[in-house]
């Protein structure tokens, strides 16, 4: 590299160049530690862990290559040899990740060594580039010029990845695409910097640019390839939207959902999960004028509720409007519920549970929490004394609320904190007293020995479990026999959950981690 001071017109193109190149770098780089932590939320669970190992390891394979940096001998020369190496080591990693998974079921190895190698290059960027502007004899250089494009760019990709990368690109091309924008910088440099470009440096980014590009060509065909290996079945949707990654499955008559990857129902037993989470519930209730869903956006829960002719208008709140959009008017989905999400008396609200429950100045005589497992401290704060205490404000005096809550055999302490928490919420009809709850469990193939806790504000008065017409696994003797817990799966001594402690998530974690680690 030559460190001879250019013409002025030649230094202004490059010294422009090169804060340009900060901001498009900056952006690739915040998005590539988006895709790991992201994937890494997906694949291994526990969202909160995730990202905090994530960024960890990421800032400080940054601050590796910032030192290493110091030894690179020719600034431009290094700086896009460490765009190339971001091209191949951001552009595929989630490739990388996706097939990992699904070929060895093995994440954490390729996803934090590629990790460590994208924030080494990422780390030696900005020293590379303060470097050259120096040399170029950019005028007025000031240092912290560089940091704050750099730092306007990680704004824009954090802005940028959940509300347009993710929604239309999805993991997979948003990897890739960032890994040609990375290529594209190392291009361009190559020839702004041209007189003291390599041709070795041209041809290996010539090569690898090219296979980048064809990968993108067919990212689609690579998901497909992924995701038939990850999942058993004939894949008839997959899509990424702001909130989650929803994949749908069919093998004959068969269809499941997944969410990020975890199992949400399978039309093989689906019946047994919601029969049981519903029909207790509205069976015990006096009253199923109004009834509240929380979660539950496939429908299934509210086709339940609607064989009560009672039932006179169902509120259903469930953040990703993607899931009930899909449910309520996709051809092969829609039937799954009946059409339940087109009736009239049901009205869909998109938003944050606990945003509606606070804000809602409704009364319902049933509430269903038909809500996702307490994996991440995200989803433990809708399961926590506080929500419930918010939640009792919204159900009458005779009412009865209900939730799913999670599987007393794989996650015996979470189950339990669950059922304590509700019974230590405060109850708006008899300060000073908690709830009177109700457990009880059901097999479901798909999930195993899965748990359910009904709350009432005041003990209910004993009623004949009267239930609609045309279930097919709920009846008096099943019900009675939902009330038992075996030695295993019996009560246990647990700390109730709550917004200081999150114990839950805990609980969740560890019971689950026990079996299937």
């Amino acid at each position: 590299m030559s460190d001879a001071a250019p013409d002025a017109g030649g230094a202004r193109l490059r010294e422009f160049w090169l804060l340009a190149a900060t901001f498009l770098v900056a952006v690739s780089g915040l998005i590539y530690e988006l895709i790991a932590a992201t994937l890494s939320s997906y694949l291994l669970g526990d969202s909160v862990r995730q990202f905090s190992l994530v960024i960890g390891v990421f800032l400080s394979a940054m601050g590796l290559g910032a030192w290493l940096s110091r030894f690179v001998g020719q600034a431009m020369s290094g700086f896009i040899w460490a765009q190339i190496g971001l091209g191949v080591a951001g552009g595929f990693m989630a490739p990388a990740i996706f097939f990992s998974y699904a070929w060895m079921e093995s994440v954490s190895v390729p996803l934090y060594g590629l990790l460590v190698l994208v924030g080494v290059l990422s780390g030696m960027e900005i020293p590379l580039i303060a470097r050259v502007l120096k040399q170029i004899g950019a005028p007025e250089f000031r240092f912290e010029n560089v940091l704050s494009v750099d730092y306007t760019g990680a704004l824009a990709a954090s802005v940028a990845f959940p509300l347009l990368i993710i929604p239309q690109l999805g993991l997979m091309s948003a990897s890739l695409s960032f890994g040609a924008l990375n290529l594209g910088v190392a291009g361009l440099s190559l020839w702004v910097f041209r007189a003291d470009a390599s041709r070795v440096q041209a041809a290996v980014w010539a090569v690898v640019f090219a296979a980048t590009l064809a990968a993108l060509w067919q990212s689609e065909r690579l998901v497909s390839v992924a995701e038939a290996d990850l999942f058993e079945d004939d894949i008839i949707l997959s899509e990424a939207t702001p909130y989650q990654q929803i994949t749908v499955t069919r093998y004959k008559d068969r269809v499941r959902l997944f969410l990020d990857y975890s199992i949400q129902f399978d039309t093989l037993d689906e019946h047994r999960y919601h029969e049981s989470l519903v029909h207790p519930a509205m069976a015990l209730a006096p009253r199923r004028k109004n009834v509240l869903i929380l979660g539950g956006g496939d429908g299934m829960a509210v086709r339940e509720v609607l064989r009560w002719d009672e039932v006179e208008s169902v509120t259903l709140v469930d953040l990703d409007p993607r899931v009930t959009e899909l449910f309520r008017g996709h051809p092969q989905l829609s039937g799954l519920n009946g059409g339940a999400l087109k009736d009239s008396r049901v009205t869909i609200r998109n938003m944050d549970a606990w945003t509606f429950v606070e804000g809602s100045g409704q009364v319902f005589d049933v509430i269903i929490a038909d809500l996702p497992d307490p994996k991440n401290l995200a989803l433990s704060k809708l399961y926590t004394r506080q929500f419930y205490g918010a939640l009792m404000e919204r159900l009458s005096a005779q009412g009865v609320v209900v939730t799913q809550a999670g599987s007393p055999l794989y996650a015996r302490s979470a189950f339990w904190s669950v059922a304590m928490t509700l019974e230590a919420a405060r109850n708006p009809y008899r300060p000073g007293e908690g709830l009177q709850v109700l457990p009880y469990h059901a097999y479901v193939p798909s999930f195993g020995d899965w748990g359910f806790v009904l709350a009432t504000p005041q003990a209910p008065r004993p009623r004949e479990l009267t239930l609609p017409a045309g279930l097919k696994f709920l009846n008096a003797a099943v019900w009675q026999a939902a009330q038992v817990f075996g030695d295993d799966t019996g009560p246990v001594e647990v700390e109730i959950n709550s917004l200081q402690s999150h114990a839950l998530a805990g609980y969740y974690q560890d019971g689950w981690d026990q079996w299937f680690e």
